[in-house]
């Protein structure tokens, strides 16, 4: 019983009861007295059915290991989850998600400069936008074409086509303007990117444009210096594994911020672009003014060995490639291999000379024009008849020259041919440079050796003529031509090689003065008042499609300026001209012209202060008394002339105007080249000095040195303002000074 009071006590409800009737008074019954109606029915059925049912639980725990147990249900299942998606599939979407968020690019640096020799840039890199779109994340794909091809410029089919490639990455559009650029990313199309890479850009256009060549849409050099120096222009290339967001934007990988220098190396060219003007301008004028297909002129430092000029015309811009058709896009100078014709017989006399076969007053017959070799027939322009070297070279006799060859004999001409560099390469770094074509001396026939001598049957670049010619220049040493005067890669200086002797160089410079300053000579039109000029002109035949020579023909000029010593060496040569054919017409006058303004920019025209000059001007003065003296002149300054050039003072040439004042190089403006008339009837005589005010610096010197005095030389320019003494005053004496002022530098 007491444990059944201490059960129902244990009951809330029997308790509270319990209390209410105590405080009432009322003493609840024992269990064996008489129960309040249903009272005891009601209260013992729950703790019968738990009795019965589940004796002696503590729900209390009960519940709390009910809920125990199903955070460890969750726990477990989340931790298999984990298990399942870290362990078993981590590998999977790891990979995964390195695709989608890390990526693996290449980093390429832009391309290093190319400058001239005084630090302006021909050819440089510059950063642009680059479209590009991963189609995996573009939603309307037919809309984003659309609104793509109306800010680019495009057809919205051909973008379509691009976008809908099953690809991570396309592009849209390389390299475009910064305007559409700009037009793309206001759109903020998803999965439409731009990006930005190196566009090269030449700032001088045109200018030397076949020898810088151009580069693809990779920034790969592809012609001329760009692929010749493309180890040292091209930047350095690096991988590196980048991230990017869900977007797929790049995000800076670690370390990103080290500064690494990819950019490639700078190239310093001989080129002087001021030069380079000179010849270019000239090149266009003379090449549409005698229809020629092309024409290409370079201009050597003869000191250095220095390139200045590397001209070709028609011009080549490569900032817009295709609007140039692919054969004037090539490199002609280094590569186009032709037949030089008449500047070739410098070589074959220099080689007579050093081997004595020949002197300069040996005497030829040139059988008037016409001479049978076995059965080919030799022709002259002219009907010469018996001629000394020196003349066969003034008048450039074919069949003089083959008669020199013929004594001079095929194995010595080749070899001197090979030593001055023909049928090799130059060793300038040029992509492409034909080695020229000259076949073994055991390979030439007679007639083989005789055409050689004229420069036919064998074949060289312009590039190759202009080293060879600038061995004669040097004093008939032999030195490389000069491109570069800095690069990443070292530049070894041959050996030099002295072919000729100085002796056998003075003749020579002494017949090519002849050739351009006496009459008769084929390289009249590339004199220069007030300077000595040397030079050869060249006519050669071109073989046609069938492999004989056709009415195609190359006419050609190299020259040197001063004569006496050299510093620039110019080569000249227009291809195939329609309305003039002869060296002498068409290349003669590009020489001329660049000739004059390159003296004038660099500061060389005659000058009292300069003693090269002056002792050109003596040396100048006293050949022109002897040849007097030697051919007994009748009309000379001091007895009245019938004509002026038979008084040893030539009509000046009409010069083209310099550059204007102001201008880079302009030193002077000179006035039109016309000579002053001569003094009257009177004046001119035994007595009386002639009026030498007007007339170019070399009449002048003429005059004077007709009547055996070298007049000073004040102030600088190419025509004579004051003289001193006045026109129509007595001759002095030898002894006294003579003055002629020339025009000033203009202020």
């Amino acid at each position: 019983m007491f444990g059944y009071r201490r059960e129902l006590s244990s009951s809330p409800g029997w308790g509270r009861k319990s209390a209410r009737a105590g405080r009432e008074g009322t003493l609840p019954r024992a269990s064996g007295g008489r129960k309040a109606p249903g009272a005891g029915a009601i209260r013992s059925r729950p703790a019968t059915v738990r009795k019965k049912l589940l004796p002696d639980l503590d729900w209390g725990r009960i519940r709390l290991w009910l809920i125990a147990s199903l955070f460890a249900l969750i726990w477990g299942g989340l931790w298999c989850r984990a298990y399942y998606l870290q362990i078993v599939k981590g590998p999977e979407y790891a990979d995964k998600a390195r695709k989608q968020h890390m990526t693996r690019e290449v980093v390429q640096g832009t391309r290093g400069n190319i400058t001239d020799r005084n630090g302006n840039v021909l050819a440089m890199s510059l950063e642009c936008d680059s479209v590009w779109a991963n189609p995996s994340h573009l939603r309307d794909k037919e809309e984003t074409a659309a609104k793509l091809a109306e800010a680019l410029g495009m057809k919205s089919e051909k973008i379509l086509q691009i976008i809908s490639a099953d690809r991570q990455f396309v592009w849209i559009k390389r390299k475009a303007d910064f305007q559409s650029a700009e037009k793309v990313r206001a759109l903020k199309l998803p999965g439409v990117y731009t990006d930005t890479e190196s566009e090269r850009v030449y700032p001088y256009k045109h200018v030397a444009g076949q020898l810088l060549g151009y580069v693809n849409i990779d920034d790969k050099g592809i012609e001329g210096l760009e692929k010749s120096l493309e180890n040292d222009l091209a930047g350095r290339t690096i991988h590196r594994v980048v991230e990017r967001d869900a977007s797929g934007r790049r995000l800076m990988p670690p370390g990103s911020g080290t500064f690494v220098d990819l950019r490639g190396k700078d190239v310093r060219l001989s080129i002087d672009t001021n030069i380079q003007f000179f010849a270019e301008e000239s090149l266009a004028e003379n090449v549409e003014k005698f229809g020629a297909r092309w024409g290409g002129c370079i201009v050597v430092d003869v000191p250095s060995g220095e390139i200045l000029a590397w001209a070709q015309y028609p011009f080549f811009d490569p900032n817009n490639i295709a609007a140039t058709p692919a054969p004037d896009r090539r490199n002609r100078l280094a590569v186009d291999m032709l037949e030089h014709g008449s500047t070739m017989k410098s070589f074959l006399i220099a080689a007579a000379l050093e081997e004595k076969v020949v002197q300069r007053s040996t005497i030829i017959n040139c059988e008037k024009g016409l001479w049978k070799l076995g059965q080919f027939t030799l022709h002259d322009t002219h009907p010469y008849a018996n001629l000394s070297v020196d003349k066969i070279l003034h008048v450039s006799s074919n069949i003089g020259a083959a008669k020199i060859g013929l004594k001079l004999g095929a194995d010595k001409y080749h070899s001197y041919l090979k030593r001055l560099g023909f049928g090799e390469r130059t060793g300038l770094p040029l992509s492409g440079e034909a080695r020229g074509i000259l076949r073994a001396a055991n390979r030439w026939a007679p007639i083989d050796l005789a055409t050689a001598s004229f420069g036919q049957s064998f074949s060289a670049t312009l590039l190759q003529m202009s080293q060879a010619y600038l061995t004669l220049a040097g004093g008939g040493v032999k030195k490389p031509l000069r491109l570069l005067l800095e690069t990443g890669a070292s530049q070894d200086s041959p050996p030099r090689d002295a072919i000729f002797s100085p002796s056998t160089m003075n003749e020579l410079r002494g017949m090519l003065r002849e050739v351009v300053e006496e009459e008769g000579g084929t390289g009249k039109q590339a004199r220069i008042s007030g300077l000595v000029v040397g030079g050869k002109t060249g006519t050669a035949q071109k073989a046609d499609a069938s492999g004989k020579y056709g009415k195609g023909r190359v006419g050609s000029f190299v020259g040197m300026i001063p004569i006496e010593n050299p510093r620039y060496l110019i080569c000249t040569l227009l291809d195939e001209p329609s309305k003039s054919q002869y060296g002498g017409v068409v290349a003669a006058p590009v020489f001329r012209h660049v000739a004059l303004r390159a003296m004038a920019y660099g500061g060389l025209l005659p000058d009292n202060d300069d003693p090269v000059v002056q002792e050109m001007v003596r040396k100048e003065a006293e050949r022109r008394q002897k040849a007097q003296a030697r051919s007994g002149a009748k009309n000379r300054p001091g007895t009245t002339a019938r004509n002026p050039e038979q008084a040893g003072i030539r009509k000046a040439d009409k010069a083209a105007p310099l550059a204007k004042a102001g201008q880079i190089g302009a030193d002077f403006v000179p006035k039109a080249d016309k000579a002053a008339p001569l003094a009257k009837a009177g004046q001119i005589g035994v007595d009386f000095v002639p009026k030498v005010v007007g007339m170019g610096l070399r009449g002048a010197v003429e005059v004077f040195a007709g009547r055996g005095i070298v007049p000073m030389i004040k102030g600088k320019g190419g025509f004579v303002v004051r003289q001193a003494p006045e026109a129509g005053s007595p001759w002095p004496d030898a002894d006294k000074n003579c003055i002629i002022w020339l025009e000033e530098k203009s202020s």
